[in-house]
């Protein structure tokens, strides 16, 4: 991605995800907004996207981070303000991958995996994802989660249109600890 276009993705992921007043813009209660209005609030806010872009940034890309279906967009995942992306459960592989850094492993080992201030914990399906999702914030430390295990006990994962693993809540005794 050129620098324009990653500054574009970013800002479109903060605006769907976190902060839509940001544009003067509403989201429904799934998360969607009309592409024309949501263009149209970026253009007024100096945020400028134009067909061309938007479709590179919706595009077959390897971050899949929004989806676009009968002329509105969303986030795939990611949410701090409250949606529901009526999202069906389906069966997790055996295990799926969580990459951090040590800097959280105490907190971790304390109380799981939580999603803190997002809708979903997030996970991934190989550990190449995990260690790059960790990778963003320093040394990536790559956890494996016992998902199977999990849905034995009653816990649900949904599976976003970027291929992102997202579960309420992974309990400590469900994670393997690389030391």
């Amino acid at each position: 991605m050129t620098d324009r276009t990653t500054a574009a993705s970013k800002f479109l992921a903060y605006v769907l995800r976190h902060q839509p007043a940001a544009v003067g813009i509403t989201l429904d209660s799934a998360g969607w907004v009309d592409v024309q209005v949501l263009l149209a609030a970026l253009a007024r806010h100096g945020r400028r996207i134009d067909g061309a872009l938007l479709a590179r940034l919706t595009g077959d890309t390897d971050r899949q981070r929004f989806e676009v279906r009968d002329g509105r967009i969303r986030a795939a995942q990611g949410h701090t303000v409250p949606v529901d992306l009526r999202l069906t459960p389906v069966p997790p592989p055996p295990l799926l991958y969580h990459g951090t850094v040590a800097r959280f492993l105490p907190g971790i080992r304390a109380d799981g995996l939580r999603p803190r201030g997002r809708t979903h914990v997030h996970l991934s399906g190989d550990r190449r994802t995990a260690v790059t999702v960790g990778a963003r914030r320093g040394e990536p430390v790559v956890l494996t989660v016992d998902a199977a295990g999990m849905r034995e006990t009653g816990h649900l994962f949904y599976q976003a249109a970027s291929g992102v693993w997202l579960t309420a809540h992974v309990p400590p005794d469900r994670i393997t600890f690389a030391e």
